[in-house]
């Protein structure tokens, strides 16, 4: 059975959730351009979804957005996503433009991506119904090589 979230009403509180969350994160770092939610990112993060969770292996999309990616062998919530990508900013080096050695920051930077202003994301149960995924689809995507988050 899927578990999908529902999240194309603009009242619904887990895309207000994910909203909230990452305009949080990047007040934090000085960005005071907001996230919007939108509802062909959120489509395209659920597609994406659908085909992920057959297998149950996470591996990133070929599109042109920027997508974050979490699994869990437990039913995690919006805030429990979006912590474990936030909480990578302890291996970002702002003035390096770096992530420390062998540490991911790039969900992290992504999340903060001062240029990406629309995100929409999905969560979906593994068919082995035990394991989770989320996705988060942003536009303009982030992460280019040579550019600050920030």
């Amino acid at each position: 059975l899927a578990a999908r979230i529902h999240l194309s009403s603009a009242n619904n509180a887990t895309q207000q959730r994910y909203v909230h969350l990452h305009n949080e994160a990047r007040r934090n770092v000085g960005i005071g351009i907001g996230m919007t939610w939108d509802k062909t990112l959120e489509d395209h993060a659920h597609s994406y979804a659908q085909k992920l969770k057959v297998d149950c292996i996470i591996e990133h999309s070929v599109s042109h957005y920027g997508e974050n990616l979490a699994w869990a062998d437990y039913d995690f919530t919006v805030d429990h996503i979006l912590k474990m990508w936030v909480d990578e900013k302890q291996f970002y080096d702002h003035n390096s433009n770096s992530c420390a050695p062998n540490q991911m920051g790039g969900h992290f930077t992504q999340v903060v991506w001062r240029k990406s202003v629309r995100l929409g994301c999905a969560k979906e149960r593994c068919n082995n119904n035990h394991q989770f995924i989320a996705i988060c689809n942003y536009d303009p995507p982030g992460n280019a090589a040579g550019e600050r988050p920030f």
